[in-house]
């Protein structure tokens, strides 16, 4: 398997390319690109690889400039010291994001899955073959979720990034946005509605009544009846309940 690295640290750079082929030998590293000029070029002189590794933060840029102008249908996995970039790297060709300093057990997983979602696509109900961008397709999602809600607080108009937000809740009829720091809003829109906008690897409706960050989520009880209980870092106006039949979707889920 050929891999291209992205990556403006050397240090960083030889680090990452000494645990990828620590994890698995018959990876070759073609090539180690710096900036999003370089990668730019790259990209539009060579064939594509079969896997990315992609810092986010270039010397000259953010990554996501490079996936804006070249063509790039292969799968990345984004590493960075930043989560902030999560829902933007999900909206490209992400299938792993891993936060630095990087770990051989976090390049081990991330290959692991990598190979997985391979494995699972090679061919269709016919014996079909299927190639990556249709991996792609089915794992980034051709839809585009909100990285910002529009929201009011008195006479603003606030763009609320999503990555702010952590939880929302039905209150009588009123959807309420909390975010981290335990500021809310009023939404004049429906749960069902927001959970459509919402990326559903950052976000989880609970119940009827809660969509919860992953971010804010402190920790898991188990209840009465194979049911959950989720406990997040911020108080919430009652507590939040996963039924027995969300139960093991929400812990596969949690696992991600």
């Amino acid at each position: 398997m050929n891999v291209l690295i992205i990556e403006d640290e050397i240090k960083a750079a030889r680090k990452l390319s000494d645990l990828i082929t620590e994890v698995d030998n018959s990876i070759h590293i073609i090539e180690v690109l710096g900036s999003v000029e370089e990668s730019i070029k790259w990209f539009r002189e060579h064939p594509s690889p079969d896997l990315i590794f992609s810092d986010v933060q270039l010397s000259d840029g953010l990554c996501f400039d490079i996936y804006k102008e070249a063509t790039v249908s292969n799968p990345i996995i984004f590493c960075t010291a930043f989560d902030e970039y999560l829902i933007h790297a999900f909206e490209t060709n992400a299938v792993s994001y891993l936060l630095k300093p990087i770990t051989k057990e976090q390049v081990d997983k991330a290959l692991e899955k990598y190979q997985s979602l391979k494995q699972a696509f090679q061919s269709d109900n016919r014996g079909q073959s299927k190639n990556i961008s249709d991996i792609i397709t089915y794992f980034s999602d051709v839809h585009k979720y909100k990285s910002s809600l529009i929201v009011n607080y008195g006479e603003k108009i606030i763009p609320l990034k999503t990555a702010d937000i952590a939880f929302i809740h039905l209150q009588t009829h009123s959807t309420i946005i909390t975010t981290h720091n335990k500021q809310q809003y009023f939404y004049s829109s429906s749960l069902d509605y927001l959970e459509g906008l919402l990326n559903p690897a950052i976000f989880f409706r609970a119940n009827r009544q809660f969509i919860i960050n992953r971010n804010a989520i402190a920790n898991a009880e188990h209840y009465f009846n194979r049911k959950l209980i989720v406990k997040l870092l911020i108080p919430t106006p009652e507590r939040i309940m996963i039924s027995k039949l969300k139960a093991s979707e929400f812990m596969l889920w949690l696992e991600q």
